[in-house]
């Protein structure tokens, strides 16, 4: 494979795992490069201001943890949101190309299938089927004290202490 560079990936488009979705949902395709600011801006901005009910993230490959970690994210800041999460293999395609053919023939591709994990969130403002698999109900809300510390546990762990006269 020394010989070889890798000149193009794709992965074959599949349709969401979850039925009965509005035609209009926003899919949020995390790649491994993305930004977390940028897709949470967007997403942010789809929930809040465009008053999306329900979005998708999804996520394959080392994405995965970068599209887990967005759901994460959005679930703090907005509160109050019902989970679907579903796992799945999607295939990719490589293609690559010999970098030292032979003299006189002709240029040799090699094309790999690799079929790496992939993983779909649905969030939705709306109740979702706690029979599903896969189905998380929203958190119960903390209260936050002034400093922005939670305050709903019993620990002292982390809370400043007053100074001394």
């Amino acid at each position: 494979m020394e010989n070889f560079r890798k000149v193009r990936t794709s992965e074959e488009e599949s349709p969401l795992p979850f039925p009965d979705l509005p035609p209009d949902v926003v899919e949020m395709k995390v790649k491994e490069g993305s930004k977390i600011r940028n897709l949470m801006n967007f997403a942010m901005a789809q929930m809040e201001l465009k008053g999306s009910r329900q979005i998708v993230f999804s996520g394959c490959g080392r994405a995965v943890p970068k599209t887990i970690t967005c759901v994460e994210i959005m679930k703090r800041k907005l509160g109050g949101l019902h989970q679907v999460t579903k796992g799945r293999y999607k295939t990719l395609l490589e293609v690559w190309e010999n970098q030292d053919p032979l003299p006189g023939g002709p240029a040799q591709n090699l094309t790999v299938h690799k079929n790496v994990p992939s993983i779909c969130i649905l969030l939705s403002r709306d109740p979702l089927d706690p029979n599903q698999t896969g189905y998380q109900p929203p958190e119960p809300r903390t209260q936050l004290g002034d400093a922005g510390e939670d305050t709903s546990s019993s620990s002292t762990k982390g809370l400043k202490r007053p100074l001394p006269p």
